[in-house]
């Protein structure tokens, strides 16, 4: 019994159970009545001790794909402050322009066989941190994946397929973009409009979803479940309704309770469907300010960096503050970043940590 729970949560873990299943991350991007912009997001999964950790990385970092024979190599144009996890990737930031990069699960994905695309290629890992290096607004991110210039390659599951995720791109104008790639091809839906994004089904579909939902009114009824369809109609619901604040502290207060209202309350399980995942954590992005906070579900207080106080010139050491247990964190970090040796941005470690130890450190949540 215990055997076949294990080899399922394998699976359920990166996502190949129903859609209606799948883990649940949650992304919003709220315009102040200063006409700035704030991007808040939950990550939820079942693992209470997954390693995160913040990083500063300065202007200049020489980076490469990390996989296959011929990776894609490029120096940081911009400093970032960015999440990681299990050190094995990037999976939230923003860097010093105010460019914002949220990585969430997306069961549909298909990347494509990078060995017939011809293209340098890119960890799934990097996939985020890319996007923060090179690019200063989502204008000019989407112009350069007009032709992306390599082909992503990710982690294999145990049943053979690579695991799933699509990308949230905002910047400090408000622009937006949602990055998939569906059937081997990326797909880009950029717009300013485009200010929710879930998990599965693909992006085209939550927005139909969202329609449907539009005409019955929010005001009669909501959808209530923990779905990401669900998730997506009710955040974007709340999100249009939410004053424009001009007060900079009820702006981030705002986006803050959005971000807590859509999250998975700490501990939850249904054994009937086990990778329903608590949230662990969430990041709110101030793009004007150029402030980064981050707030855990287990510490009773928020933390952040200002981009400001921290140096991102080249040639500056990348810099660390992890994220322990027994040690929480409150106010602004900067001071206590240390330096530390770059992440290698390979996300295979993570299929490695599920099949092996991984498994065996697991505090379950039933």
């Amino acid at each position: 019994m215990m055997k076949a729970l294990i080899s399922s949560l394998v699976i359920s873990i990166f996502g190949f159970q129903h859609a209606h299943e799948a883990r649940a991350c949650t992304r919003l991007l709220y315009e102040t009545g200063s006409k700035s912009f704030i991007t808040g997001r939950s990550m939820d999964w079942m693992d209470t001790s997954a390693k995160t950790a913040l990083w500063a990385f300065p202007r200049g970092m020489k980076r490469d794909g990390t996989v296959g024979a011929n990776p894609i190599k490029w120096s940081a144009k911009y400093g970032s402050i960015a999440v990681s996890f299990y050190d094995a990737g990037t999976a939230d930031g923003m860097n010093e322009k105010g460019l914002v990069a949220n990585l969430l699960y997306l069961k549909e994905a298909e990347w494509g066989d990078a060995t017939k695309s011809g293209k340098p290629t890119l960890s799934a890992g990097a996939w985020a941190q890319y996007f923060l290096d090179n690019f200063a607004t989502v204008r000019e991110a989407v112009a350069a994946m007009a032709n992306p210039p390599f082909a992503i390659i990710a982690p294999l599951l145990p049943n053979g397929h690579a695991a799933g995720l699509h990308l949230s791109l905002s910047d400090a104008t408000g622009d937006s973009a949602i990055l998939e790639y569906i059937n081997g091809k990326l797909v880009i839906h950029h717009g300013a409009q485009y200010r929710v994004m879930t998990n599965s089904p693909t992006f085209d579909q939550q927005l139909a979803l969202n329609v449907y939902w539009e005409k019955v009114g929010g005001d009669r009824f909501l959808p209530g479940t923990i779905s990401a369809a669900d998730r997506f109609v009710r955040t974007s619901y709340y999100l249009k309704l939410s004053p424009k604040y001009k007060d900079p502290e009820l702006a981030l207060a705002s986006v803050f309770s959005q971000a807590r209202m859509i999250s998975v309350p700490l501990g939850l399980a249904d054994a009937s469907h086990p990778n329903i995942a608590m949230t662990l954590w969430r990041t709110v992005a101030d793009q004007r300010a150029k402030v980064y906070y981050f707030e855990s579900a287990i510490f009773p207080a928020v933390s952040w960096i200002d981009i400001k106080k921290v140096d991102l010139t080249e040639g500056a050491a990348p810099k660390v503050v992890r994220i322990e247990r027994g040690q929480p964190l409150a106010g602004e970090l900067s001071a206590a970043l240390k330096p530390a040796e770059p992440l290698k941005m390979a996300w295979g470690k993570m299929v490695r940590l599920c099949q092996g130890a991984f498994l065996s450190t697991i505090r379950w949540p039933w």
